[in-house]
C-alpha cells in the first residue's frame, strides 16, 4: 500500500499585476506543490489555451469557489480588477489545473498570505 503524497514547498516568483495590491510584481512566493485547496487561496494555476491555442504561463490566481454548474471545477479571479486572465474570460478550471497553494510571500518582506479574500468583480 502506498503513502499519500504530501505536499512540497517550493519557491515562486511572481510576474505581472493581476494580484495586486496582495502580491506585486517580483515578489517571492512560498507555495505547496500538490496541496488542497480551498475557497479564498491564492493558488498556481494552469489556465486554459489562449484564443490562438498557445499555452498560457502558469498564474497565481484566487481560487472563489466551486463553478456552480460542475462543482468538480473551481472559478478563479484576480485580486486586481483591471489586470489579467480569470475565469470570467476562460471559465472554470479542473481540479488537476490548480498545481499549488500559496502559503507565504518572504520576499520583500515575510508575511502569511493563506487568508481570505473577496476580490473585486469587473
Amino acid at each position: 500500500m502506498s503513502r499519500p503524497r504530501l505536499p512540497r514547498p517550493r519557491l515562486v516568483r511572481v510576474s505581472g499585476r493581476s494580484m495586486e495590491p496582495t502580491l506585486r510584481e517580483g515578489d517571492l512566493l512560498l507555495v505547496l506543490w500538490g496541496a488542497r485547496v480551498r475557497r479564498g487561496d491564492m493558488a498556481v494555476v494552469r489556465l486554459p489555451d489562449d484564443a490562438q491555442g498557445r499555452p498560457r504561463p502558469l498564474s497565481v490566481k484566487r481560487v472563489t469557489g466551486r463553478d456552480p454548474d460542475d462543482p468538480a471545477r473551481w472559478w478563479l479571479d484576480s485580486d486586481n480588477p483591471r489586470e489579467g486572465v480569470t475565469s470570467f474570460d476562460v471559465g472554470s478550471i479542473t481540479g488537476d489545473d490548480v498545481l499549488a497553494v500559496v502559503r507565504a510571500r518572504l520576499h520583500p518582506g515575510p508575511r502569511w498570505v493563506g487568508g481570505r479574500h473577496t476580490p473585486s468583480h469587473r
